[in-house]
């Protein structure tokens, strides 16, 4: 692998020979390997409406949490060609329905990231973000691909894991503006949609693996990439079906609540705080 051509290439351009160039393994794992839970919990607070019905059932008035997720599940399922958008939308209303944007966390879409690539900055741009804020400090936490294949045979599985490359990159190019040291290493939770239709990874990026791509060399230690596709009932028809049936959406809502436990935590944040308290109380 070590022989493979290496150019410079933004990171919606990524395919699985660049994974191979760059000695990226991804790994399937099952649930509890995964989640490191036996059984996944049930989202709290999630509605009885969406939780036991496939649509939204007439005759009932339907609070605006319930109609919007019904309107973007059937938009989402369609899948037009060109119109990545409702794919988008979707996963910015479920992520916010299942409060991944609490506190100090905001969901964008489109985010322009970069990162060094073969000794040229090249760009990245994810579909979906969640984002920490606190003060100056601006950290990528999550990444949401679409899985385009059905349209135009791009794989987004190299594509989200460039990206992941990329929110590392700057995130640290962040903490270095607020006098922070580096991050050696972080695991990005990363999700891929096709529809409705949900895979999740840990992709752990290194340092190491970042100078290997910014100067196009083949790293000596492997970066593994964990991945888990749900366990639904109809795995051949998963990608077609979604969250339609119900016995694929409770597992899927399931999967998004054992998800969070891999966005930063609040350990993270009091170091965080802490060193940003002795960095103002050095330059007054």
């Amino acid at each position: 692998m070590a022989t493979l051509i290496r150019s410079a290439k933004s990171g919606s351009n990524w395919a699985p020979n660049d994974l191979r160039a760059f000695n990226i393994q991804v790994i399937r794992q099952d649930a509890p390997t995964f989640f490191g839970q036996q059984e996944l919990p049930i989202p709290q607070n999630i509605s009885p409406i969406i939780w036991n019905n496939v649509a939204a059932p007439p005759g009932i008035q339907l609070s605006k949490v319930e109609q919007h997720f019904f309107a973007y599940l059937e938009d989402a399922m369609r899948m037009p060609p060109g119109e990545e958008s409702l794919v988008d939308d979707f996963a910015v209303f479920l992520l916010s329905m299942l409060d991944y944007d609490n506190g100090y966390r905001v969901v964008h879409t489109r985010k322009e990231m970069s990162f060094y690539m073969c000794g040229s900055r090249v760009d990245a741009k994810a579909d979906v973000t969640v984002i920490e804020r606190r003060g100056p400090l601006f950290q990528y936490i999550l990444l949401v691909q679409e899985d385009k294949r059905y349209q135009s045979g791009e794989d987004p599985e190299p594509q989200v894991i460039a990206e992941a490359i990329a929110a590392f990159h700057q995130n640290n190019r962040t903490r270095d503006s607020i006098n922070l040291p580096p991050l050696e290493s972080h695991i990005f939770p990363a999700i891929t949609l096709v529809g409705t239709a949900a895979t999740f990874y840990k992709i752990t990026i290194t340092r190491d693996l970042l100078f290997a791509v910014e100067g196009g060399a083949y790293p000596l230690n492997a970066t593994i990439v964990h991945k888990f596709v749900p366990s639904v009932p109809d795995l051949v028809n998963y990608a077609a079906v979604g969250m339609i049936p119900l016995e694929n959406r409770r597992i899927l809502l399931q999967c998004f609540e054992a998800f969070k436990q891999f966005l930063l935590t609040e350990l993270f944040h009091c170091r965080v705080k802490r060193r940003l308290e002795l960095v103002a109380y050095t330059e007054c």
